[in-house]
C-alpha cells in the first residue's frame, strides 16, 4: 500500500503508485487537490473513489487525540464521509490499498484518463472543479445546459461554455460572483425542471 500525509498532492500520489507499480489510484490521477480532500470528500472520478481504495485514516480529533479508522468506517458515500459530518475532525494521513500492476497498463490508463478530462473539462481556465453533485436520476450538466445557462455569467465567473456543469473564473471573479451564479444556477433548474441542486464545492 500507500502512505500519504494529508497535504499531499492527489496527483503526486497517483504518481508515486504508478512509479511503484501499483495500480488502483489511476482514477485519481487528474484529481486536482490533496489526498485529506480527497478522503474527506470521498473524491471520485471515471468510475473510481476513494473508498474503493482507503485501506486506513489517521485523525485528529475536536480534542487533538490521534485517532484511526479503517476505510469501512469511514462512512464513505457519494462525496461525502465521516469527516464532514464531524467538522472538529482533522485528517493526517491515508492509507491506501493498492494491488501490484503492469506500469505500462497503470501509465496507459492514466494517459487515457488525462485525455478524456482534457477533452470535457474547461481546464484553461481556473475553477475548482465540478460545481454540483450529480442529482439521482440525472447529469448536473446537462440540466443547467437545458435550462440555457451554458456561458451565463454574473461578473468574471461563469457558467462554463465546454462543460456547464463548472463554474470558471474568467478574470477577476469574487467568491460573491461565485455564490451568486451558484445561487442563479440552482434557482432556474429548480423552476425547470424541479431538480434541486447541491454544490459539490464548499463554501469556507
Amino acid at each position: 500500500g500507500v502512505r500519504a500525509g494529508a497535504g499531499a498532492l492527489l496527483s503526486g500520489v497517483a504518481k508515486a503508485a504508478l512509479e511503484a507499480s501499483l495500480t488502483g489510484l489511476e482514477f485519481a490521477a487528474g484529481i486536482p487537490g490533496s489526498a485529506g480532500g480527497a478522503v474527506f470528500m470521498n473524491a471520485g472520478a471515471y468510475g473510481g473513489q476513494m473508498a474503493d481504495v482507503v485501506r486506513e485514516v489517521a485523525y485528529l480529533d475536536g480534542d487533538g487525540a490521534l485517532r484511526t479508522c479503517a476505510g469501512a468506517g469511514c462512512g464513505f458515500g457519494y462525496r461525502t464521509s465521516v469527516f464532514k459530518a464531524h467538522p472538529d475532525w482533522t485528517v493526517v494521513s491515508v492509507t491506501l490499498g493498492l494491488t501490484p500492476g503492469d506500469p505500462a497498463s497503470i501509465r496507459t490508463q492514466m494517459e487515457d484518463l488525462a485525455q478524456r478530462r482534457r477533452d470535457k473539462q474547461p481546464l484553461d481556465l481556473p475553477s475548482a472543479g465540478s460545481t454540483f453533485k450529480r442529482p439521482e436520476g440525472y447529469f448536473a450538466g446537462k440540466l443547467i445546459q437545458d435550462a440555457g445557462l451554458r456561458g451565463a455569467a454574473i461578473g468574471g465567473a461563469q457558467v462554463s461554455e465546454k462543460h456547464a456543469g463548472f463554474i470558471v473564473n474568467r478574470g477577476g471573479a469574487t467568491s460573491a460572483d461565485v455564490r451568486a451564479l451558484v445561487s442563479l444556477v440552482q434557482r432556474t433548474v429548480l423552476e425547470r425542471f424541479g431538480v434541486a441542486l447541491e454544490c459539490e464545492v464548499r463554501f469556507l
